[in-house]
Order: C-alpha cells, then structure tokens, then sequence
C-alpha cells in the first residue's frame, strides 16, 4: 500500500487532500501544528488505521518512520490576514519548512509536490496568466512575505530535482474555495459570505473591478492527484479559468444567501493588491487532462451551507 505524507494535513486544502488520498488507498500521515489548520478538518478521520495525524511544525527535522511514496507539502499560511499576523512564520515555513520536507522525500526516496500559488505571479502585467510568466512581485509590500517566499520554495524544489534527482512536482494554485476554510481568513470567499450570513455590509475594497478566478476545493485537489501521478513536472497552474469581478461576486453572494446586506466599498488595504488574476489552463488540460467540472453556483451553495453551520453552532 502506498503511503504519504501531508504537511498542513489539518488546514482547509490540506485536509480535502487527506481525503482524497485515502479513498484513492493510501496511508495518510497528516503534519499540522494547527496555527491556521484546525483538528475539527480531520476529526472524522482520526479513527481511521490508515491516517495518522502528527502535531509538528515542518520547520522542525522530521523523523517519520517507515516508507514514504509521497510528499505533498501544502503546510503555510495564505490568506492577507496572515501576511499582518504572521510574516516570520510564513517565511520559514516555505524556506527552511520547504527544505526539510524535501530532504524527508530525498531520504525516503519519495515524490515531492510543492504547493505553490498564483501570488508568484504578483500583480501580472500578463493576462491571463500562463506558466511561462516571470510575475510582477513587490518584494518590499505585505504580500511580499507570501509571494517571494513561494517563489524561493519553487527555486529550492527545483535545486532538489537537478542536484538530487529528487522526483518533484509543482503546482500553481489560483484561488480556491470551499467547507473547511475559516471564517476569519481574510479571504474574499469567506468574507463575502460571513457578511452576507450575518446581515453585515458586504465590503468591496477599491471599486470592484478588480478580478478573481474561484476553483472549487474538490476540482482542485482532483488537479493535485492527477499531477502528482503524472510524469510532469510543472509547474502548472490549477485554477478555474472563469473570472469575475468583485461586485459581481459580492452580488452574487448576496443572491444566494437570501441576504439583505447592503454592499459597501472601502479602500484597497494593500496597494499591491492584484488587479486581474486568471489561470491560463492549457497545460493542464494538455498534460494532465484536468479542468474544473463545479459549476461557481453550485460549490458557493456548498460553502454558504458549510459556513451556516459554523456560525449556527
């Protein structure tokens, strides 16, 4: 039986991967030291002889004992509240975090996939955005600490696979939604909603026409699977190529939710904020045979019944 290690195995993406790699068969180790991950994601899953769950933070050695098939390295804080929050620890955990998830694949002999995301990209001056382009990071701004950190943890993955002929994967991620995020993230998905739920002004920063492409958790994880099985490489990018705009997502939310929420607008918080931001997919579709099949209404409906659970209870 195939075995793998998740690291950030407790937070929002991480847990769905956990999921998926064990209805695919394979024996879970999960790694979390729950700054952002949470136990409620994996609870239904602790009683399971095939999943294991560590307390640990990856910038820690890890010692696993037994074989290892997979690596999947998903541990880091994304959302803008962490970049305030939680600059250090973002830092170190896709650097020396990154490092010592890599040696564990080089010493076990495992496949390593590197999460990585969008926001190597920055704020594009190419749309939409496809592998080959370079980014326009802001190295200095607040988001500076998640960009360039993924940027370095895609440069050391690479070091690994020409030096140490370490089998890697990297995917861009662009943004996702779905159950299991949290509420405070920061994130528009989640703040749209929770607003929207609670009868809050639904708050639009800058003018709304700034852009987002949202990929449902389960397509994105199907894309995860299906490249880390896959002779490639990457990166490739992983996201749902239909774009809106804030206002129309903010409209939409307040559609669905049946919400009297007024909508309101408030200045950018960060002035790097990305303008437009849009998976070029044709890589994925080529190679891995992948693109999103939920439908943006049909996984919001998902999210919105997760989240009134959360704020019911």
């Amino acid at each position: 039986m195939s075995r793998a290690l998740v690291t950030g195995g407790a937070g929002f993406l991480g847990s769905h991967l956990c999921d998926r790699l064990l209805a695919e068969g394979l024996d879970v180790v999960a790694m979390d030291n729950l700054v952002t991950g949470s136990l409620d994601n994996i609870a239904h899953l602790t009683n399971r002889r095939d999943f294991t769950y560590v307390h640990q933070d990856v910038i820690e050695p890890i010692c696993i004992d037994g074989s290892l098939d997979f690596v999947f390295h998903l541990a880091s804080p994304a959302s803008p509240v962490d970049f305030f929050l939680r600059p250090k620890a973002i830092l170190k955990v896709n650097s020396l975090g990154t490092e010592r998830a890599l040696d564990v694949a080089l010493e076990k002999q495992a496949r390593f996939f590197f999460a990585s995301t969008s926001e190597v990209y920055g704020d594009p001056l190419v749309h939409p955005q496809t592998e080959e382009y370079w980014g326009n990071v802001n190295p200095i701004g607040i988001r500076g600490v998640y960009d360039e950190s993924k940027r370095y943890g895609e440069a050391i993955t690479m070091a690994y696979r020409r030096s140490y002929n370490v089998d890697t994967k990297i995917v861009r991620i662009f943004n996702t939604y779905g159950p299991r995020m949290r509420l405070d993230d920061g994130r528009v998905v989640p703040n749209f909603i929770g607003q929207a739920l609670r009868g809050e002004p639904i708050t639009v920063y800058g003018n709304g026409t700034q852009t987002r492409s949202f990929c449902f958790a389960s397509d994105l994880i199907d894309g995860f699977w299906r490249l880390a099985n896959s002779n490639q490489s990457g990166p490739i990018n992983i996201g749902n190529p239909t774009e809106r705009t804030m206002i129309e997502f903010a409209r939409e939310i307040k559609a669905l939710t049946e919400s009297s929420s007024e909508i309101i607008y408030e200045p950018l918080k960060t002035e790097d904020d990305p303008k437009q931001r849009r998976p070029d997919i044709s890589r994925a579709q080529e190679l891995l045979g992948w693109e999103p099949k939920v439908s943006l209404e049909e996984g919001l409906k998902r999210t919105i019944a997760y989240f009134q659970g959360r704020i019911q209870a």
